[in-house]
């Protein structure tokens, strides 16, 4: 396949080395979705992420099905994922003490977990207070250990809550600081709703950056109002290299009023791409990512970058980059 000859912007010296995407379509991408998508289609999804490259690939969570049906089928995708391809990392969200252990019986070697800075959201959420979660949290880390299992924990509504409105920053810091005695192997700060805006994303990430490891720090990003690409060019600037993204911008929480989908995993693919810096992921391949769940989602989907990179195909088809 030929490599095209596109201008690569190449923003300051310190970008020039790659960037982690954490894939969560999946499990943030599906959840929300009205027409059900069957473990089949699923699978079939997870094997075409695998082909392009994700590495990290948060499969599913271990909700009751009656609160989100899509996830009904987690033991199952997981014990497949992790069978089939065991050398990627599937993670499983988990909330609860059964969640852990219905994780760890699925063969599961990664979890996340999360804490709520918000405390009417948490409510909303878990149906658990902010401290309670953070409690839980506490003793399904010490388990992680124990097993030896892969961890993360989400810093959820750090900058904007649906209920209460702005996050003031010195609430997110200060859980985000609890949480890091946790010692988990990432801290995601996540824009739950993605009304967060890029001054506020980069601010907030250098702060944590000089207080924590900016190595093992995260941003989960929503492109609810339009800003989920500018609010990874600010976290760039500030220093992060781990970013979440979904294929084909799809997501939303059924706990969040008013959370559209998130990040687009093309479009964060393209933006390294312009930056000058790696990702490993086949562009070509992801987007016939984007195209098979669409056939199942039964609606447009697809990021910013869709419609030049449709055109650009009809020029020149063999076009790509890694």
């Amino acid at each position: 396949m030929a490599h095209n000859n596109l201008h690569k912007s190449t923003v300051s010296e310190f970008m020039s080395d790659s960037l982690k995407i954490y894939e969560v379509g999946p499990r943030d991408g599906l959840q929300n979705e009205a027409n059900l998508i069957n473990t089949t289609q699923k699978k079939a999804l997870v094997e075409g992420l695998v082909a392009a490259g994700l590495q990290h690939i948060e499969l599913t969570s271990f909700v009751h099905p009656k609160a989100v049906p899509q996830m009904a089928d987690a033991d199952e995708l997981m014990q497949f994922s992790r069978q089939t391809w065991p050398e990627r990392t599937f993670i499983g969200l988990v909330f609860n003490q059964r969640g852990y252990d219905r994780a760890v019986a699925a063969g599961c070697r990664a979890m996340a977990f999360g804490v709520s800075v918000s405390e009417t959201f948490s409510q909303k959420n878990t149906n658990m207070s902010s401290q309670r979660a953070y409690e839980i949290t506490c003793d399904l880390m010490a388990q992680a250990r124990r097993d030896g299992i892969w961890t993360r924990i989400y810093v959820m509504t750090a900058w904007v809550c649906p209920f209460e409105g702005i996050t003031p920053p010195q609430r997110t810091i200060a859980l985000a600081e609890s949480l890091w005695q946790l010692a988990p192997d990432e801290l995601a700060i996540a824009d739950t709703i993605g009304h967060a805006n890029p001054l506020d994303v980069g601010h907030l990430m250098e702060s944590l950056g000089r207080r924590l490891e900016m190595e093992r720090l995260a941003v989960h990003l929503h492109d609810t109002q339009a800003m989920g690409l500018a609010n990874a060019t600010t976290a760039l600037q500030a220093g992060v290299r781990i970013f979440d993204s979904s294929v084909g911008g799809l997501g939303g929480c059924p706990f969040a009023p008013g959370a559209a989908g998130n990040l687009a995993t093309e479009d964060l693919v393209f933006l390294a791409y312009k930056m000058g810096l790696g990702s490993g992921i086949d562009f070509a391949r992801l987007w016939d990512v984007v195209y098979q769940i669409e056939a199942y989602v039964v609606r447009p989907i697809g990021g910013r970058i869709r419609q030049w990179w449709e055109s650009q195909c009809l020029q020149e088809p063999t076009f790509t980059f890694r």
